[in-house]
């Protein structure tokens, strides 16, 4: 008898998430905002899901505030990247597709201390800093292309 192949795929969900690097210059210094994240307790740059209704600048400096603590203005588009993950959902295993849009962001208000409770700490870091913190290599690319986009600004 056969098996039938569809009865052992694994699902498959695409996820579309905004997020951006906040930056301000501080002492003859570029810092950008990162933030820790809860549970897995790593250092990241703030994204999240789009909400319906929502565009990916408005959900960008949405999660920003939310998640950092801090108002931003939009200054450009960064690029949008895309990757593979695997997660429980609902008690199974899924891969997720995910596309997340990234932009550059300019510290308008506010303080990384009011950070909402999605994350452990939001903090200000020198942009090298940044590059030794953050875990995943595809946000340290993006930190990499904001620094160049900053030094023209």
């Amino acid at each position: 008898m056969k098996e039938d192949p569809k009865r052992n795929r694994i699902p498959t969900l695409e996820q579309v998430s905004a997020g951006g690097v906040a930056f301000r210059k501080a002492d003859g210094r570029i810092e950008v905002a990162i933030i820790l994240t809860v549970p897995e307790m790593r250092w990241q740059l703030p994204k999240g899901m789009i909400d319906e209704g929502e565009t990916a600048e408005q959900a960008a400096t949405r999660e920003v505030r939310e998640e950092a603590g801090i108002a931003t203005d939009i200054v450009a588009s960064i690029e949008k990247t895309e990757y593979w993950f695997f997660a429980e959902r609902d008690g199974e295993r899924t891969r997720f597709h995910k596309f997340v849009h990234w932009f550059l962001m300019r510290y308008s208000s506010g303080d990384v201390e009011d950070h909402d409770d999605e994350v452990a700490e939001a903090r200000w870091v020198a942009v090298d800093e940044a590059l030794t913190m953050l875990v995943f290599k595809n946000e340290r690319e993006i930190v990499e292309k904001a620094r160049n986009m900053i030094r023209i600004l």
